[in-house]
């Protein structure tokens, strides 16, 4: 009955979709979408509308791209190279800093939580974020969730001084903890979790101290779009919207069949831990609790408001960046329409 039911709610979405908005989009748009990151389990979240014909039903060719970082889709976008992607919203408040004028904007909320997280083992002495304190944290330098650490001392009332911090590369940091040559590390939580895991280290031995859980407002990743590219194509975006919400709707319902799409485009992935890696997302940075009363999509002006105060804490601003110059809800369908579960 359940896959009765679901194959009832894809064809009546998809037939909606294509009611709304192909009016309004040329048939066949060619959308070029630029991931953050590399094709993982959060991929289906794109991935299902892509493969369950959403995208299509609203008149778009998408084609989806890998990314190479947090940063990696702004410029991107904001050149009109892709005119729509996928990137940390606190990246392009720090990217509207130095360009005023840059021509991109976040559109859709996707992770109403980052993944910004410290992790820490147990056996080591860390179980929360004071017992960093005479401890050896281990933080590459460019990294995303390393860039709030001064905020996340404050909001802890952490003795800075008392934590020595190890400039370690990406690809040693989490074999590092799992060898004690550090006590705690900087990351994001679906990736450092899941590689200690591999590296032997059992999950009831790991900490995992979530930003947004020890004092944080911050929001995550967003989908942004190209302003000029938007104003002269609305319904394009806006169908792109719409598919992408409905591919969201599948894989909170099913998470286990959609991942599927991700090892379909990369399959050097392993499933099982893609599968785990999503419902890590899910859990922690897409249903949260403010989405599950709210919708998916759009923003708490005010904590936007707070959370750019914060990462002022860790960040030098050279001008005032005001949360309208980052993100509009103009082009997502209503809140009634937003609702996931």
């Amino acid at each position: 009955m359940k896959k009765i039911i679901t194959k009832l709610q894809n064809g009546l979405l998809a037939l909606l979709a294509t009611t709304v908005f192909c009016g309004g989009a040329v048939a066949s748009t060619d959308v070029k979408f630029s991931l953050d990151w590399k094709f993982e389990g959060p991929s289906a979240l794109f991935f299902t509308g892509l493969e369950r014909g959403y995208y299509a039903a609203s008149g778009l060719n998408v084609t989806i791209d890998s990314g190479k970082g947090s940063l990696d889709a702004i410029p991107k976008v904001a050149s009109g190279t892709y005119p729509i992607g996928f990137a940390d919203i606190n990246s392009l408040v720090k990217f509207k800093d130095k360009n005023a004028g840059a021509k991109v904007i976040g559109i859709m909320m996707i992770y109403d939580a980052p993944p910004f997280a410290i992790i820490g083992r147990k056996s080591l002495g860390v179980s929360k974020p004071k017992d960093l304190e005479g401890k050896i944290l281990g933080a590459p330098a460019p990294d995303g969730a390393y860039a709030q650490w001064k905020s996340f001392v404050l909001a802890n009332g952490i003795d800075a001084s008392k934590v020595t911090i190890e400039n370690v590369g990406f690809p040693v940091r989490e074999p590092m903890l799992a060898q004690g040559k550090v006590h705690a590390i900087t990351g994001f939580s679906f990736s450092s979790y899941i590689n200690l895991k591999s590296k032997g280290v059992p999950a009831s031995d790991i900490s995992l101290m979530l930003m947004t859980e020890n004092g944080l407002d911050l929001y995550g990743n967003s989908v942004i779009v190209n302003t000029d590219y938007a104003r002269k194509n609305p319904e394009v975006v806006k169908g792109f919207l719409n598919a992408t919400l409905m591919g969201i709707r599948d894989v909170v319902a099913d998470p286990a069949a959609t991942v599927k799409y991700v090892i379909k485009y990369n399959n050097v992935a392993r499933e099982p831990v893609e599968h785990e890696r999503l419902e890590m997302a899910l859990r922690d940075n897409v249903v949260t609790n403010y989405v599950s009363r709210n919708g998916i999509g759009g923003i708490d002006r005010a904590r936007f408001q707070r959370a750019i105060k914060q990462l002022g804490q860790s960040y030098t601003f050279t001008r005032n960046v005001t949360v309208d110059e980052v993100f509009t809800e103009e082009y997502l369908p209503t809140k009634a329409n937003r609702m996931i579960n």
